[in-house]
Formats: structure tokens, C-alpha cells, sequence
């Protein structure tokens, strides 16, 4: 009986701990794509594209060209190279497949140099490449696949239509998958393509994504074996998802449509900041409990029951939210979506210049990644020397549905690689505000003198 009750408890014992690992998420690698140096799109391409559009008048020209001005975008940004050759009206599949396969592989390439020795493509289990705006056949991952003769039995999603949020839903999928394998490996890329979706029309809510798209991607290895634990990067604490599409105003705001002449694009409306706050407000409702310190949760229910939402006099870090953020959180990865969506986020959890820097820096050196973003702007922080063990990490998305999807990391060493960021990081940040080539050459496009003009 005693070796039966021995051998039943180490049983049981090795089934929890089994469990357990499974639940873990580690982050051993991450690459980000930057492009060749003639594939940037500095001031003068970027105002040669816009007046090869013939459908413009002087309105939209100038609107253009003051989105630029305000943007918070730079000289160093890359675009598609069918748009930098003068083909954005005609696009064909090849235009397509080309930038997807440059961005993904190059990643790819990158990854399995750097992790040589500790991982290979046969190792890897699950497969999970996102992108919204192109759905190939074959798809995405069995292009992967291919380029790298992955094993027969991996378990590969391909995922289309989840913007710029879709990273972290593929980080979600791939720890749920986690559960129920035991020492996998699995790949994360998360990239968007901008050549065969360049809007040619002059509606002004589609214009924008012009301005502020770039070209660019990542890639991501996850693996749930505890034997890797010493040699990750960061672990996944929590990851939440929410989504308020079931709102005909959320859904619409952030659409991919035609204009009234036929021209494709993306349209962006005047209630997308209305959804993204109802979408991180429900988020963080879930995700914030599990981050934070019971002894915060305590003083805020306490303020907010007798008080309401206030802020101690001389907390600075308190939130907008009633919530001291930066004691369960070290750091904010925000979407550099555009600039007002990362000042209004900072604002709105009551963050510092310091907290927003790298998704303003991460938006001024390569612009609007779409679901890449994210880690250009974790890449930042790295650069920087900002990320020592035990630091927390917010990593902030918001996407087409609409909807926000939130996660947590743990960093498991001090990092310090310079990654992407090598040859730019020592001229980040900008000791005052950062100057806009733009001002210099078209300040005439503020002079509202000019607007009695109709085209």
C-alpha cells in the first residue's frame, strides 16, 4: 500500500507539473524587418507620390500634406516597392507576394541565424502567420512551409482581416495550443501588405492610411519546454482579448471598402477613437486585476466608492483611470498606430512622456507597421537598455472588428541587444520636439488664405 500510495502521489505530482509547464509561454527570440535604404520613403518621394495622383485637387493636396506635417512620421520610413517605381495604380499579385515573402523571410532568416544551435525549422510545431489585406492561395504559411521545409505534421493558422492587433491574438492562439502540447515550438509573424492597397482615390478618411502605413513585419519564436526557461527572453504572464463589433459604429470605423468612384482602400472614420477607448476600457477591466497589486485594487475601489475617480494629491504615475499603472507594470508597449493614438493612450492611463516614448520613436523611425509594430516598439526599449529582469511589460494593440487585445510579459534577464534599432538608437530620442521635413519645404499648406481655392 505504501508503494501505492508513493507511486500514485508521484504521478499526480508529475501530471500538476506537467500541467503547469504547458501553461508556460516563452519568448526566445523576436526579429523586425527594416527595409534597404532605397526603399525609404523621405520628404521628396513621399510628395512625388502624392502629386502622381491625378484625382487630387488643391483641397486634397494640401489636406495630404498637412496630414504628413502632423503625423509624427520621419525621413527613414520604408515603403512598397511598387509604389517607390511609380506602379501604386497597378499593382499585380507578384507586387504582392514579393513584399510579403522579402518581409517574411527575412525575418525567418534572421531568427533561425540568431537561435542557430537551439532551435531549427524542424523543431518548430505550430505555425501562426498573420497579415489582413492578402489571402493567397497557397496561403502565407504554406509559403513558409515550403521556403523552409517545415515537418509534415505542424499545425500552421494563417489569419486574415485582425489589423493591427493581430500579433497578440497569434500569441494567444499559440498559448492556448500550448495546453495541450508539451515541449513545442511555435512561430509568430505578424506583417501587412501595402503595395496592392495604396489608396489612388481623394476621399480624406482614406488618405490617411497612406500617411501613416509603412512597410514592415516580425517574427517571433515561443516555446512552452521548462528546459528553455534560462535561455528566454521574457514569459507570457496573461494575455485578454476584447472585441465590440457587435456595434455597428465599431464595426464600420476602421473598414477596408471602395470609394463612391470605384477606388479601393481603407476608410477610417471619426468614431474609431470612441471604439478603441470602449475596447481598451473593457480589456483592461479584465486584464488590469490580474497585474496589479491587491493593495492597489483596494485603494481604488476605496477612492472610487467615497471619492469617485480622483488622484491623490502628488501621485504623478496615477492613471486617468483612478489606477496607479506602475505599481504591477514597468513598462508600456503601445501600438504606434499615429500620434494621436499614442498621446491619447498615454493621456488616458495617465502615463509619462517617458512611458510613450518608444511607440512615438518606434512611429517616427518606421511608421505604422500594422501588426508588427508592437515589437519595433519593444525592440526600442531593448536598444535602450530599458528592460532588466523582472520588469513587466503592457503590450497595448487595437485592430479592425473593433476590437483591443492586451498582454503581459516577464523578462527573464537583462536585455540589450540593439536589434533593429543598431543604426538609428543613438540618435533616439530627440532632445526637443522632433522636426518634420515636411515644415520647411510646404509650411504654405497652413496658410488658410488658401482655401477660398476650388478645384
Amino acid at each position: 500500500m505504501f508503494l501505492v500510495s508513493t507511486l500514485f502521489i508521484c504521478y499526480i505530482s508529475k501530471y500538476v507539473l506537467n500541467k503547469r509547464n504547458q501553461r508556460n509561454c516563452f519568448m526566445l527570440h523576436y526579429e523586425c524587418y527594416k527595409g534597404q535604404d532605397e526603399r525609404k520613403l523621405d520628404t521628396e518621394t513621399c510628395a512625388k507620390i502624392v502629386q502622381r495622383n491625378e484625382n487630387l485637387g488643391l483641397e486634397e493636396y494640401r489636406f495630404l500634406l498637412r496630414t504628413m506635417v502632423s503625423s509624427g512620421i520621419g525621413e527613414e520610413t520604408y515603403g512598397p516597392r511598387n509604389v517607390l517605381e511609380g506602379r501604386e495604380a497597378s499593382p499585380t499579385l507578384l507586387d504582392a507576394q514579393s513584399e510579403m515573402d522579402e518581409i517574411m523571410f527575412d525575418t525567418l532568416d534572421k531568427l533561425f541565424h540568431k537561435t542557430k544551435g537551439l532551435v531549427s525549422p524542424s523543431d518548430i510545431d505550430i505555425l501562426v502567420v498573420n497579415v489582413s489585406l492578402f489571402a493567397p492561395s497557397p496561403s502565407l504559411t504554406s509559403r513558409v512551409i515550403n521556403r523552409y521545409k517545415l515537418r509534415e505534421d505542424i499545425k500552421s493558422f494563417n489569419l486574415s482581416g485582425l489589423g493591427c492587433s493581430a500579433s497578440v491574438i497569434s500569441i494567444d492562439i499559440v498559448q492556448r495550443i500550448f495546453e495541450t502540447r508539451e515541449n513545442s515550438f511555435a512561430l509568430v509573424v505578424s506583417t501587412e501588405t501595402m503595395g496592392p492597397h495604396w489608396y489612388c482615390g481623394k476621399d480624406r478618411s482614406m488618405m490617411l492610411s497612406n500617411c501613416l502605413f509603412r512597410a514592415g513585419g516580425s517574427s517571433v519564436l515561443l516555446t512552452n519546454a521548462p528546459r528553455f526557461k534560462n535561455r528566454a527572453l521574457m514569459k507570457l504572464v496573461t494575455a485578454v482579448r476584447a472585441h465590440v463589433g457587435s456595434e455597428d459604429e465599431a464595426y464600420s470605423c476602421c473598414i477596408q471598402m471602395e470609394d463612391k468612384d470605384g477606388h479601393p482602400g481603407f476608410l477610417l472614420t471619426k468614431y474609431l477613437q470612441k471604439a478603441a477607448a470602449r475596447a481598451l476600457t473593457l480589456n483592461l477591466k479584465v486584464l488590469l486585476p490580474r497585474v496589479l497589486p491587491l493593495k492597489e485594487l483596494i485603494r481604488y475601489a476605496i477612492v472610487r466608492a467615497f471619492k469617485g475617480i480622483t488622484t491623490t494629491k502628488g501621485e504623478s504615475t496615477n492613471s486617468g483611470i483612478g489606477l496607479d499603472l506602475k505599481t504591477g507594470l514597468d513598462h508600456f508597449c503601445i501600438h504606434p498606430g499615429g500620434r494621436a493614438i499614442i498621446e491619447g493612450v498615454g493621456k488616458s492611463l495617465g502615463l509619462t512622456e517617458f512611458d510613450i516614448e518608444p511607440a512615438r520613436m518606434a512611429l517616427h523611425r518606421f511608421g505604422n507597421t500594422s501588426s508588427g509594430g508592437l515589437w519595433y516598439v519593444l525592440g526600442y526599449m531593448e536598444a535602450k537598455k530599458r528592460l532588466k529582469k523582472g520588469d513587466k511589460i503592457l503590450m497595448m494593440s487595437m485592430g479592425a472588428g473593433f476590437e483591443s487585445n492586451n498582454c503581459v510579459w516577464k523578462v527573464l534577464k537583462n536585455l540589450d541587444d540593439k536589434n533593429v534599432w543598431e543604426d538609428s538608437i543613438d540618435r533616439y530620442p530627440e532632445t526637443s520636439k522632433i522636426p518634420n521635413p515636411f515644415l520647411e519645404k510646404y509650411d504654405w499648406i497652413n496658410d488658410d488664405t488658401m482655401s477660398f481655392v476650388r478645384v
